[in-house]
């Protein structure tokens, strides 16, 4: 399938948030197909060149990403809210005359996934007390929608789970490209578990 593709300087999992503020016309134009149409734009982590401006390489494993909400607080400016929903690969990808790049994609397998497993219940609680401590200081300003994370609230996945905790993660880009790439929840959830008991956020 081809998609419309936005190199970012950030990593989008599967049902995570990304807000936007989007100006340059060709991304205009492209959240205005997605919404008229009802239709999807691929999100990858830029390798070289920079968000604005002219093209910029990218990572050919990225994320499919749907627009929940948009608003246009400003004449020229448009922001949305869009929610990843299943990575992709990019085999190829060409330029169009307004330098918007559209990929040849491959939507990849979901997670597999189940249940978090006993050694990583220190990392299901600690992402519960990560949501109640941003739901106190969201109080009053929107509730939920001003979290960076979309209810449901899914505690029995060990993908949602680790993939909310890598987005959190003080660690670079490219260690959350990994992380993304990996196709077993299990794993990415080890790897998260190791990462806090060695950084002292879990015992």
């Amino acid at each position: 399938m081809q998609l419309p593709l936005f190199p970012l300087n950030t990593v989008l999992f599967p049902d995570g948030l990304l807000p936007l503020r989007i100006f340059e016309a060709r991304y205009m134009d492209m959240a205005r197909d997605c919404l008229r149409d009802g239709t999807s734009f691929g999100v990858c982590l830029i390798t070289r060149g920079s968000e604005v401006g002219g093209p910029a390489a990218f990572e050919s494993v990225g994320c499919v990403a749907r627009i929940a909400a948009w608003d246009m607080p400003q004449l020229g400016v448009l922001s949305i809210r869009a929610v990843g929903v299943q990575r992709m690969r990019v085999s190829s990808s060409r330029l169009r005359e307004d330098k918007l790049a559209i990929g040849e994609v491959e939507l990849l397998e979901a997670d597999v996934d189940g249940p978090p497993a006993q050694r990583h219940v220190d990392c299901v609680e600690l992402l519960r007390r990560i949501i109640e401590d941003m739901q106190s200081n969201a109080a009053g300003q929107d509730g939920d929608a001003r979290l960076p994370f979309q209810p449901p609230w899914k505690f029995e996945s060990s993908a949602w789970v680790g993939n909310r905790l890598c987005e959190v993660l003080p660690v670079p880009l490219k260690a959350k490209q990994k992380l993304m790439e990996l196709d077993d929840a299990a794993t990415r959830l080890d790897i998260v578990t190791d990462y806090l008991r060695q950084h002292a956020v879990l015992k």
